[in-house]
């Protein structure tokens, strides 16, 4: 096991480095320091300002070679090193936005987008699962055929119309909830409920469709139709046997979610005025905080990397046939 964990931490570390590659290229190659300057100070700023503030950042430097810079330092006083060297040391510098440490933000923001997405994970999975069940024992029932048929109708509407409609019910005509915004302490809970309610019932029907396929499947195989020849109970044969069977991709699923947990979500935090990782990447995409994004997509990298590993290592725990040699 722990020479496999190693093997797989080592195939993820070309994978990490490509990511590396790929943001000094879209962020350097596809743009100049001169746009990225008159970008943050605006496009009527006086090219001494802008020529300052990329000496000021260290944007003025060779891409990959430093002609001027004596011996090793030509190849390390270069912007590729930089870029390569704040990412594995995670030192991402300051922000282009308000000048502040992207380490301190990303640490401060992730709290909020744990808070918001760990209790969407939870009762996703836990609502998913129990569905999937239920639909499976009342396969090609009418419970089976329409709650198939809300699953697809779910999936089919986008989360925005989900955010703004439950914006709409909730808080602007029931006023149950505020429509957006945050609180420290306790406070911060009738905050929270909302966008947890969006997170859950905009998962649901792509998750239980999911879940609900492997249920079925695994009603099909031959210890199923054994244990049911046996006598044994119908829910028994549900819980005990099909759902410890079918594990497997249902881990697969779960474990690779857990590394987005930490990065939020996008749009709902967004909306709702959470400040967490979420709202963090989309702010820092609109102000063309690039250090940010920068370091958003490398942590983002890491973690699914982080979850892949995690995935394979579950497979051993929940299913003896699975070995790493």
């Amino acid at each position: 096991m722990k020479t496999y964990i190693l093997r797989r931490i080592l195939y993820a570390l070309p994978v990490i480095f490509g990511v590396m590659l790929i943001t000094f290229v879209l962020f350097f190659y596809l743009t100049t320091p001169e746009t990225i300057a008159r970008q943050i100070l605006g496009e009527k700023a006086k090219k001494e300002v802008i020529q300052s503030w990329i000496h000021m950042k260290g944007l003025d430097k060779p891409y990959f070679f430093n002609t001027e810079a004596p011996g090793i330092r030509k190849v390390t006083d270069t912007l590729f090193i930089d870029h390569i060297w704040s990412l594995v040391t995670f030192q991402f510098g300051n922000s282009y936005q308000d000048d502040k440490p992207i380490m301190n933000k990303i640490i401060t923001r992730a709290g909020p987008s744990l808070t918001f997405t760990l209790p969407v994970f939870i009762m996703g999975l836990f609502l998913s699962i129990s569905f999937s069940l239920i639909f499976a024992f009342f396969r090609a029932t009418y419970i089976d055929k329409y709650g198939t048929f809300l699953c697809v109708l779910g999936m089919s509407i986008v989360i925005m119309i989900y955010i703004i409609g439950f914006q709409w019910l909730f808080s602007i005509k029931l006023k149950l909830f505020p429509i957006s915004g945050w609180a420290e302490g306790t406070d911060k809970v009738r905050f929270i409920l909302l966008p947890i309610f969006v997170g859950v019932i905009a998962g649901l029907g792509g998750s239980i469709r999911f879940y609900r396929t492997i249920m079925i499947e695994e009603t099909t195989k031959d210890y199923v139709r054994t244990a049911r020849s046996k006598g044994l109970n119908e829910s028994l044969v549900l819980f005990k046997h099909i759902l410890k069977n079918a594990m497997i991709p249902i881990l697969t699923n779960a474990v690779m979610a857990i590394p987005f947990l930490f990065m939020g979500a996008l749009l709902t935090e967004n909306f709702f005025g959470i400040p967490g990782l979420g709202s963090f990447a989309v702010e820092a995409l609109f102000s063309n905080d690039f250090p940010s994004i920068k370091a958003v997509i490398y942590i983002g990298a890491i973690l699914y990397q982080i979850g892949l590993i995690l995935t394979d290592i579950s497979y051993a725990l929940v299913d003896p046939r699975v070995v790493f040699e």
